[in-house]
């Protein structure tokens, strides 16, 4: 009278063992179908995210202006400068737009491409090699097809350093850096009665660095080097791995004592956070 019952028993739980082992593969795959859209969805974010960062992390723009018809003779330094200059950043991982002998539609159109690659994160350097005029308290970069004639032509033909700051500070540039080897005796000074000598004092805004080759209202010589007195020692100083801030100042303490004072630059900062240099550092500032 039992056995029937215990062959059904029987059957019915290889059944549900049968039952019990699809659903569990099921389950499974299921899983390893998630698991694995889920992985690949983090590696697309994540490949995303080191294309914004390469990116927008360090970021220069750097212009070297010779040729300046109303001068005596060219500027062979300034050129030379933005090359060596554009080299070493490379090498610390900058991504560069060099500009030589630009005009000032050159130049409009280099900062309007810097602006467009400004991101939140990135660490931003300019650098101006050639004439800089002071107007109105401001320093100016002079273009090489500039027709200055009067002070206020500064301020027409001119780009204000001060403008490229603010662009740098308006893109929310983390870190701003600045480099103007321009104060040199310019070639429109006699037809302007105000006196113009060298640049004017230019403020820092919030997390920035500034380096200028000499005190404001002063003039640097050129040497008879390849490049620039300013050049040179920043470039030596950018070679070890080092803060830029420090980079700086030695360049100023050793221009000062290697000319007994007579060329100062001038360092403004208000950086809360260092950018390092050197050949191991690649990554964002």
């Amino acid at each position: 009278m039992h056995v029937p019952k215990l062959r059904l028993s029987r059957r019915s739980i290889t059944i549900a063992v049968a039952l019990a082992g699809m659903a569990s593969l099921a389950i499974g795959a299921h899983a390893a179908l998630n698991k694995r859209a889920l992985d690949a969805a983090k590696a697309i974010a994540t490949e995303q995210d080191n294309v914004v960062t390469s990116h927008s992390s360090r970021i220069a723009l750097v212009i070297g202006n010779g040729h300046y018809p109303d001068a005596s003779a060219p500027l062979t330094q300034p050129i030379n400068d933005a090359r060596a200059l554009s080299a070493a950043l490379r090498r610390d991982g900058f991504e560069v737009d060099v500009v030589e002998d630009a005009s000032r539609d050159d130049m409009t159109r280099a900062v309007t491409r810097l602006k467009s690659r400004i991101r939140p994160n990135s660490t931003v350097m300019l650098f101006f090699g050639g004439y800089g005029v002071q107007a109105g308290r401001e320093s100016y970069m002079i273009p090489v097809d500039a027709a200055i004639w009067r002070e206020v032509d500064v301020r027409r033909q001119g780009i204000s350093i001060e403008s490229v700051l603010d662009v740098m500070k308006e893109q929310g540039a983390r870190t701003k850096l600045v480099v103007i080897d321009a104060s040199r005796r310019n070639p429109y000074e006699r037809r302007f009665r105000a006196f113009s000598h060298g640049l004017a004092p230019i403020s820092a805004p919030d997390n920035a660095l500034i380096l200028s080759s000499a005190t404001p209202g002063q003039v640097a010589h050129d040497s008879s080097g390849l490049h620039s007195v300013l050049m040179t020692e920043l470039l030596n100083n950018l070679g070890g791995k080092t803060g830029i801030e420090a980079a700086f100042n030695k360049t100023r303490a050793a221009i000062a004592r290697s000319s007994e004072g007579e060329q100062v630059p001038a360092v403004s900062s208000s950086l809360v956070e260092d950018v390092n240099f050197g050949a191991s550092e690649n990554a964002g500032g």
